[in-house]
């Protein structure tokens, strides 16, 4: 099959692609790049510490979200230290732990209860871990942890956890950032990303925006210039460009609602650009629907083998995933 004719919701890119602005900037910015990026690093970080109402050595750029991962878990652990991740959850937390010597243990977000987020589910299970990570909204079910349950969990571990909030999904959902914590709060520390809303998931652009009493533990941790000229120029760029995010925010919203609506098989509300699909086999849905040309997510790796997994798309892209996962889920005997 011609790939143009591939309809690819497995990796919750932006179907939209970047900004325009984005698009342009990466354009002007090829010639400059046999300069460190030094100026343009400094440019993003003002810029994202303006938006959020931070200082900017509150704002950690990286390569991608794991590359401030990897920047708060230098910070963080010793060796042998540990930390508690969700399970189904990104399997980069507990990498990221173990390349710098120490370990991971999980909490489980369950199918059981609906993928509910609660802080007691997290302290039931922790035990002192440095690290404690809140997916919100969660990959792969879209659910969210409450304002008030983050705040409990800030002020229930000890004095020496710090809350890692991941809102990769952030623009997508309907709740506000936790990002306006870390004035009160200086256990909490919140991930977020240039590769869904803004579609730069190609040029590897994130953030943390750690507490104040934070602010010089960036020059120890990170590694210089590893944030792209390019990535930065169009990161500044996709951020003045909102009309395109609010499209993609508004397209993703439609899309997951048709996918709940429409889809013959059960399915959970979800705040990201994603939706979780129960299916019986996921993996014979999996290889039949990418048969027919349209490739969603597998959900075994997450431990959810009835599972799959569909990023929103266009309204084209979604009518057509809909249609082709219909007839296969009826054909397709369960597992």
């Amino acid at each position: 099959m011609d790939p143009e004719d591939l309809t690819k919701l497995s990796s919750n890119e932006n179907p939209h692609g970047p900004s325009p602005k984005a698009v342009a900037a990466i354009e002007d910015a090829a010639p400059t790049v046999s300069v460190y990026p030094k100026t343009a690093h400094t440019d993003l970080t003002e810029r994202l510490a303006d938006k959020w109402g931070l200082e900017s050595e509150q704002v950690w750029v990286s390569p991608g979200a794991d590359g401030s991962i990897d920047y708060l878990t230098r910070a963080m652990l010793e060796p042998d230290d540990r930390i508690l991740e969700p399970s189904p959850g990104f399997s980069y937390y507990s990498m990221s732990a173990r390349y710098h010597h120490g370990d991971a243990v999980q909490y489980e977000v369950s199918k059981g209860d609906d993928f509910e987020q609660t802080a007691d589910l997290v302290l039931d299970a922790y035990d002192g871990e440095r690290m404690v990570y809140l997916t919100t909204p969660h990959n792969p079910t879209g659910s969210v942890l409450p304002r008030e349950e983050l705040v409990e969990l800030a002020e229930s571990v000890e004095d020496h956890t710090l809350l890692v909030v991941d809102e990769a999904y952030g623009e997508f959902a309907d709740v506000p950032s936790a990002i306006d914590l870390l004035s009160e709060y200086d256990n909490v520390a919140v991930l977020r990303t240039f590769s869904k809303a803004y579609g730069l998931a190609g040029l590897r652009i994130g953030y943390a925006c750690v507490p104040e009493a934070w602010a010089d533990a960036y020059a120890r941790v990170n590694t210089p210039f590893a944030a792209s000229e390019v990535a930065c120029r169009a990161a500044l760029a996709a951020l003045d460009d909102e009309e395109h995010v609010e499209k993609s925010v508004e397209s993703a919203r439609w899309s997951r609602e048709y996918l709940r609506e429409q889809l013959d098989a059960p399915t959970w509300e979800s705040e990201g650009n994603f939706v979780l699909v129960e299916v019986g086999d996921a993996t014979a849905v999996t290889e039949a629907a990418q048969r027919e040309g349209v490739i969603v997510r597998d959900c075994g790796s997450f431990g959810l083998p009835e599972c799959i997994r569909v990023s929103c798309g266009t309204e084209a892209q979604t009518e057509r995933a809909v249609d082709v996962l219909n007839r296969i889920v009826s054909e397709v005997p369960p597992a």
